[in-house]
């Protein structure tokens, strides 16, 4: 990597020159100078990952291959790199750092100025900021982001953020106007204490407009001197401190909007021992080829289907239509931010996640779950049936397991269904080596005019 990164820092300087300086001028023209501006900006951030030592996070690894791409953009002819830039933007904000939240708020302001009405951009630009702390300023991105965005469904979660962000905010305001109350009561009496001035001093240095760590530090030193002055059976203290509790949890995630997601029930291992308890299960494969015969009015596949008692599909659908059956739907959490993926609003009966580790399966739930698309849905317990010692407790190392193998595990464990068969798992849908091992070992029957495997 220490080559391949030197190699695309120069590459990024000789396209767009160094720290201070102008690009060079190309015959013909070239990039946009808002372009050649951002990939200066790489090359900087470039520069310091080189000096930080050997790269070991795969985070940045990807921000590497993203920045790669963009310079390849930059530099063929007729190429239009302005998505190259979005992406590299989002990659930056992936990373996680505060440098490169910074570089993505910076290639987010040069996005901005390449194209004023890019929906993309001003998301970007809002998510920065947002990654920053800068709420206030997050919300102004946001809301010309929601201007152009034509799609209202896929606004919502963008509504849902700048709403968290107002809200938070109109909790300092309202601690602000309960301890101007308590400090006008204070001076008619005439008490002037040391607490007083300090606290006085907390309040003046708390704002909405802060960056979240400044105003997380001024609201937390505004509770503490104002408790240690009235003591905390003071009515005004105990809202304060109820306002405080309120912040910090907007602070830390967004509300949800139906935590009771419709009325889903929270299912574990016992009750989806008794759901399968007895019953024909199958499990299809998201293919073109089953889709389209699972869509053909009266195919023998359709047909097939329907007969079961529980069908099972994995994962996001490309293929299977949006009205196909799906008695329970299950899903692998995957990548570094699995709460930022597809909402699961596919109707289904139930709806087991898998993932670990639990703060990220926990937000994936709150940010994707949808209300009314499940009527239950698999709780801690089912979230990593595999490795879970009171369930199989298989060794992490074998490798990452695919849905439909790990539905397959669970069912098998759990020996309460009258039949489990896998339709369609053939061609892109076969599953690894591994997988196909256990599940011949254990295969009863095969009918290939179905492609189904029966085994049980």
């Amino acid at each position: 990597m220490g080559q391949t990164l030197t190699g695309l820092l120069t590459s990024v300087r000789a396209i767009a020159g160094r720290p201070g300086t102008p690009a060079q001028s190309r015959p013909g023209g070239g990039p946009d100078q808002a372009l050649l501006a951002a990939l200066r900006l790489c090359g900087d951030h470039l520069s310091a990952l080189a000096a930080a030592g050997p790269l070991t996070d795969a985070r940045r690894t990807r921000l590497i291959a993203s920045i790669g791409a963009l310079t390849t953009a930059c530099s063929t002819p007729g190429a239009d790199a302005f998505d190259a830039l979005l992406r590299t933007g989002q990659q930056a904000l992936d990373s996680g750092g505060e440098a490169e939240a910074r570089l993505a708020l910076a290639l987010a302001d040069e996005a901005t100025a390449l194209r004023a009405r890019s929906k993309g951009a001003w998301r970007l630009r809002g998510n920065a900021l947002d990654a920053l702390g800068r709420g206030e300023e997050a919300i102004t991105a946001y809301e010309r982001h929601l201007a152009l965005q034509q799609n209202t469904a896929a606004s919502r979660d963008v509504e849902r953020r700048i709403a968290t962000l107002r809200a938070a905010g109109d909790r300092i305001d309202e601690a602000l106007t309960l301890f101007r109350a308590g400090a006008d009561t204070g001076a008619d009496t005439g008490a002037d204490t040391r607490a007083d001035t300090e606290a006085s001093g907390a309040a003046a240095r708390l704002s909405r407009r802060l960056p979240a760590a400044e105003a997380r530090a001024a609201f937390t030193g505004l509770v503490r001197l104002r408790t240690a002055e009235h003591g905390a059976g003071d009515p005004a203290v105990r809202r304060l401190a109820a306002l405080y509790a309120e912040h910090r949890r907007l602070s830390d995630r967004d509300p949800v909007a139906d935590p009771l997601l419709g009325g889903a029930e929270p299912i574990g291992v016992p009750g989806l021992r008794r759901l399968v308890a007895g019953r024909t299960v199958c499990l299809v494969a998201d293919t073109p080829r089953t889709a389209e015969q699972e869509q053909r009015p009266g195919s023998p596949l359709a047909a097939l289907i329907e007969g079961y008692d529980l069908v099972v599909r994995c994962d996001e659908a490309r293929h299977t239509a949006p009205a196909a059956r799906t008695d329970l739907h299950a899903c692998t959490l995957r990548g570094d931010t699995p709460w930022k993926g597809p909402r699961w609003d596919r109707r289904a009966g139930a709806r087991l996640v898998f993932g670990d580790p639990l703060p990220h399966w926990r937000l994936a739930l709150r940010s994707r779950l949808v209300p009314g698309a499940q009527d239950r849905v698999g709780d801690a317990t089912l979230r990593r049936p595999l490795h879970d010692p009171a369930l199989l407790g298989e060794e992490a190392g074998a490798g990452p397991a695919s849905t439909a193998y790990t539905v397959l595990r669970l069912l098998d464990f759990l020996g309460t269904p009258a039949r489990v068969d896998l339709i369609g798992f053939e061609g892109p849908a076969a599953l690894s080596p591994r997988e196909r091992e256990w599940v011949g070992t254990r295969t009863a029957n095969t009918d290939d005019t179905a492609v189904r495997i029966t085994l049980r």
